[in-house]
């Protein structure tokens, strides 16, 4: 698939950091953003040490600062493979978990700090973070939430618009798949994914409404933005959009996954789905629909419940688990699985999470275990730097 700049505002440079590609494959590119959390290893409490952990890692296009003093985002770069997405991920991983503990500070994957937040926010000081704590204070008081994003290659804006209203039935079973982030205040809470609910304080953290033109998606964001519903383009927060800086679907429902064998395997699933959407729209298949409000439950709960959980069907509304939500999403995207040489990876992922549980589950049985804070941070700082080979790579 040949990708090329289709948003509105950014360079063929900039966009060659994330999404798109010069070479013609039959899977797109994709590419994968992860959040680490950093915490003191004693207490459990978020350490402002970012810029100087960013600074030593030495990758300044690839491990770079967040909206808070005490997180680290690291960008694979753009891969056409799940190997490359893989060797990407456990390189940045060491990376930042190496420099980190030079510093006296563990750096984690989880969707959010699990012994709470200052009272005070420690943004990091940029002009558009300063600017969106001084908008959305009830939001940002909360936001040292760390997700993970998938950027998907599509050729053009409105090929990904027609492609975004078919990929959102996919939503829930994603987020009930992903959800890491169950510790929250030190407390196990009822929530397999309380980043997810946390992140609901930000207006736009929704489905993208459905739309069928570019036209109609640049109109909705630009109300979105006007109506003071977001700052820019770039924190109108839809689960699924149109990334506003590449030439790419990207999704960022997800927690932050305990190791970088789920995000592999996550990274996998989207851009099949993707890439079965993208089909469905150039064959012009039909749209099932599926109802905003009804979609927007079956997200939350979701990301209550988790891989184990239950959740309304978003095409039905019949109460289901969502495990067999996830098991009917990859039965449908198998085939697109097949195609791109991920689904042995893919599925014996998914296979060993419906065994020993998703990363929320992996979590609580870690905190249940662990006899200190310092006992639950360091196994949550060993899962993250674990290495193990997929099967299928």
């Amino acid at each position: 698939m040949r990708a090329t700049v289709f948003d509105r505002g950014s360079t063929p440079a900039e966009a060659s950091e994330l999404g798109g590609s010069a070479d013609d494959s039959c899977a797109p590119t994709v590419g994968v953003e992860e959040e680490f959390t950093l915490l003191d290893p004693c207490s459990g409490a978020v350490v402002p040490a970012a810029v100087e952990i960013i600074r030593e890692c030495g990758y300044p296009t690839r491990v770079v600062t967040e909206s808070m003093l005490f997180m680290v985002e690291a960008r694979t770069p753009v891969c056409t493979t799940l190997a490359e997405v893989q060797d990407a991920l456990i390189t940045l991983r060491r990376r930042v978990a190496e420099v980190a503990s030079r510093h006296g500070v563990m750096a984690v994957a989880t969707g959010v700090s699990p012994f709470g937040l200052p009272d005070r926010p420690q943004v990091t000081n940029e002009p558009r973070y300063n600017e969106l704590a001084r908008l959305f204070p009830a939001a940002m008081r909360t936001n040292g939430t760390c997700g993970c994003h998938v950027h998907v290659g599509v050729p053009t804006r409105q090929l990904a618009v027609e492609a975004l209203l078919r990929f959102r039935p996919w939503l829930p079973p994603l987020i009930a798949l992903a959800a890491n982030s169950p510790i929250w205040e030190g407390e196990v809470t009822g929530w397999a994914s309380q980043r997810f609910n946390l992140a609901s304080r930000w207006p736009t953290f929704t489905p993208a409404p459905p739309v069928r033109s570019a036209e109609a998606y640049d109109q909705m964001v630009d109300e979105a933005v006007g109506s003071g519903l977001a700052m820019d383009s770039r924190s109108v927060y839809f689960l699924a959009r149109l990334s506003p800086g590449y030439p790419t679907i990207e999704v960022r429902l997800a927690d932050m996954s305990l190791t970088a064998e789920e995000t592999v395997a996550y990274a996998g699933l989207v851009r099949a789905l993707v890439s079965m959407a993208v089909d469905d729209a150039v064959a012009a298949r039909p749209v099932v629909p599926v109802r905003q409000e009804l979609l927007q439950r079956s997200c939350r709960s979701a990301a209550r419940g988790g891989l184990r959980g239950v959740a309304p069907d978003p095409q039905t509304g019949r109460l289901v688990r969502s495990g067999l939500l996830v098991d009917a999403m990859v039965s449908r995207v198998q085939p697109y699985l097949r195609a791109h040489g991920d689904e042995a990876l893919v599925l014996s992922t998914i296979n060993r999470l419906r065994a020993v549980g998703g990363g929320a589950e992996r979590q609580r049985a870690l905190f249940r275990r662990a006899s200190s804070p310092a006992a639950f941070v360091a196994a949550l700082a060993a899962a993250t730097t674990q290495a193990q080979r997929l099967s299928g790579s």
